[in-house]
């Protein structure tokens, strides 16, 4: 069908952790790499105006250059925790659930049941069409849902009808 499914093997072992014995995996997927833009814009942008000043204001002064880098260097350690984040957080549908498994220093878990779901659409931004992310929203009858929104998810389209043909399969199946 052309969905972006991440091969069993590299699936981090947390996103098991929560998986009931009789759920089948379904779907998994990262968040597209357009997440990772904003952070890298920040690091390079910080590296042009790190060696700007290095060059210019601070020429000679030891302690200066040292000041700067050092911060600099804060926007790199930053940029490779997300990107680390990145690699840890997955969207997972399930035979039974959505699974939503985000964080590396706390790890939060929502989790919706498929049957709970009432009402799912998505939409993408210029930017989203552009580089290929959609959002996903998802309603069920209960008031605060930890499921939501779900942004930044790679081909939302056919995401979209994969979800809703689990959702969807017990409907069609009694028609028979």
């Amino acid at each position: 069908m052309g969905i972006k499914v991440v091969p069993t093997e590299t699936v981090p072992a947390s996103v098991y952790k929560h998986l009931l014995p009789h759920e089948r995996q379904a779907i998994t997927t990262r968040f597209h790499p357009a997440v990772l833009i904003k952070p890298v814009a920040e690091a390079l942008a910080g590296l042009a105006i790190a060696g700007l000043l290095t060059t210019t204001v601070a020429h000679r002064n030891g302690s200066a250059i040292l000041i700067i880098w050092l911060l600099w260097l804060i926007l790199v350690f930053r940029l490779l925790i997300r990107i680390y984040t990145w690699l840890e957080d997955y969207f997972v549908v399930t035979s039974q659930r959505l699974i939503l498994a985000t964080g590396i220093f706390t790890r939060t878990v929502n989790m919706m049941p498929l049957t709970k779901v009432t009402d799912m659409s998505f939409k993408r931004s210029a930017m989203g069409r552009l580089l290929g992310y959609g959002e996903f929203i998802v309603e069920s009858a209960g008031q605060d849902q930890a499921l939501r929104r779900v942004d930044h998810l790679p081909y939302p389209e056919q995401l979209y009808l994969e979800v809703c043909g689990l959702i969807f399969k017990d409907k069609g199946d009694s028609d028979d």
